[in-house]
């Protein structure tokens, strides 16, 4: 069911609750990527411009939930964010539901912007607790979930805030709508020939993926270490490569599941190899199907690369999670940088090309190709939960269109 939007909501005078995703990455006090700020602005904007007042809240990092700590502190993404709106962002206090915050929120002026101190410096964040919860709602007039990254958790902010306010409008941010489109809507009735590329380290974290989206799916291309998992069952030699021994079993099913259906599953025929997981190994080769001893596969090779990028380019449809090897090292960025580069060229061709999150996205910000993709979606775990098909109980709770 599509949710009521920021846009849709009178936001003159009032004070407006809106849940953010700012856990970016900082390295020696400086934010190295402000997408997921850059990713909120027009929701922000959206209220201010219209005479809205914007109580922004986020969680950063992973602190013990024992209070204040400033190297989990939002005062940086303050700083950020006023650079982006070009406008002052008031940063109250160390504390996001103490008096100092309260009195801050109480003292806005229409068009205003606020950002609260990080969440998880209170344990309730976590554990989604209703009283913690009741503080942070009694600070708005009205609740906007602008948190796609989050979305999938049970955190108070995420749930138990939007339940404590219920009567008053609870809406999606702009950015939320624009995931739930790509990752929900574009694909209950996907352009074909739809094509999803899976990657990364897990068989065990794409398994779910895999079996919602197999059904619709015309092509399925697996890289990055999980396709080893894949490989051994079909009794090839995969050297030292990384295995799931224990899902050795599932991997045999999807496999057998494939066979059944009309989706193609494409494994990787030749492989990038070192003799250990490093940036520079002692020893790089390139094998065909089966992998020597003493070697693990670090990237797909470059007859997998010309025959998943001629999949690639036909496609409608396409749907990226997981890179197709070690990208972070250069050896081993190829396989990555080819198949970026063919969902782009099929993206300027017409094609719809999704990108979930992580190291995907990781991926295309590297090769300068984000830009050439439908979505790039903003969240990780969100957008791979989105992809099993889970519902949300973050979003359900929203006002429904």
């Amino acid at each position: 069911m599509p949710k009521k939007t920021v846009a849709s909501l009178d936001v003159s005078g009032k004070r407006i609750l809106v849940r953010v995703d700012f856990n970016v990455p900082i390295e020696d006090g400086a934010i190295t990527d402000d997408r997921r700020i850059a990713s909120a602005v027009p929701t922000i904007k959206s209220i201010i411009d219209r005479g809205g007042k914007a109580i922004l809240m986020s969680h950063l990092g992973r602190p013990e939930g024992t209070g204040y700590s400033a190297e989990d502190s939002l005062k940086l993404c303050a700083e950020r964010l006023a650079k982006l709106l070009g406008k002052p962002v008031a940063f109250p206090s160390t504390d996001c539901v103490d008096a100092a915050s309260a009195a801050a929120v109480a003292a806005m002026k229409n068009g205003d912007v606020l950002l609260l101190e990080n969440l998880r410096f209170h344990k309730a964040e976590k554990k989604g607790d209703p009283a913690f919860a009741a503080k942070l709602a009694a600070y708005g007039d009205a609740y906007v979930n602008d948190a796609f990254g989050t979305s999938h958790r049970p955190d108070a902010s995420m749930v138990a805030v939007p339940k404590a306010m219920a009567g008053k409008p609870r809406v999606s941010g702009l950015l939320l709508e624009k995931e739930i489109k790509f990752l929900s809507e574009a694909l209950a009735h996907p352009a074909r020939p739809f094509v999803v590329v899976l990657g990364g380290a897990k068989v065990s974290d794409k398994i779910a993926c895999i079996e919602n989206l197999l059904p619709k799916a015309d092509s399925i291309l697996v890289g990055g270490a999980m396709a080893y998992t894949f490989l051994k069952v079909l009794g090839r030699n995969v050297g030292k490569s990384k295995v799931e021994e224990d899902k050795l079993p599932e991997a045999r099913k999807i496999l057998d599941l494939a066979a059944g259906r009309k989706a193609d599953a494409h494994l990787p025929k030749d492989h990038v190899c070192g003799d250990s997981f490093a940036e520079a190994p002692a020893s790089i080769l390139n094998f065909d199907n089966d992998i020597k001893d003493g070697y693990m596969g670090l990237d797909i090779g470059p007859k997998t690369q010309a025959e998943y990028a001629d999949v690639l380019r036909k496609a409608k449809t396409i749907v990226w999670n997981g890179p197709m090897g070690v990208f972070e090292f250069g050896p081993f960025a190829a396989g990555t940088k080819a198949v970026a580069k063919a969902i782009a060229e099929a993206t300027s061709a017409g094609a719809v090309s999704i990108v979930g999150g992580g190291d995907s996205a990781a991926a295309v910000e590297k090769f300068g190709l984000a830009d050439r993709m439908s979505h790039v979606s903003t969240g990780g775990g969100a957008s791979l939960e989105m992809l099993e098909g889970k519902k949300f109980e973050s979003v359900e709770l929203l006002d429904n269109a």
